[in-house]
């Protein structure tokens, strides 16, 4: 095994323009890839319910969360705080008009 081809692997995720990060080429979530694998999901699975994403690219993704794990629960709590507030804002009658534009942006990007 030749170890010093100097080839390095990046992790196929990507931020999109509100702020999500997906796995790159796909509109799989981060969030998703974390809730599936701490169900007990297997990449090979997870891979086989998201016909998008490749098996390595889980297994990246996968490993980039076992090593960042404090990072990644962060960003999943402010996601999960962002969609608690949106929640919170239907329930409460407020302008859904206007609720219901910002969500269709989120969904175009």
């Amino acid at each position: 095994m030749n170890t010093e081809t100097g080839s390095v692997e990046t992790i196929p995720l990507e931020t999109d323009s509100s702020g999500v990060i997906r796995v790159a080429g796909t509109r799989v979530t981060l969030d998703t890839i974390v809730e599936v694998y701490e169900a007990g999901s297997r990449a090979e699975e997870i891979a086989q319910h998201y016909p998008s994403l490749e098996v390595a690219d889980v297994y990246a993704v996968v490993t980039y969360y076992l090593r960042h794990r404090d990072e990644v629960q962060g960003y999943l709590a402010k996601r999960r705080k962002q969609a608690e507030e949106i929640r919170r804002e239907a329930e409460a009658g407020h302008d859904h008009e206007s609720l219901r534009e910002r969500l269709l942006a989120r969904l175009a990007d």
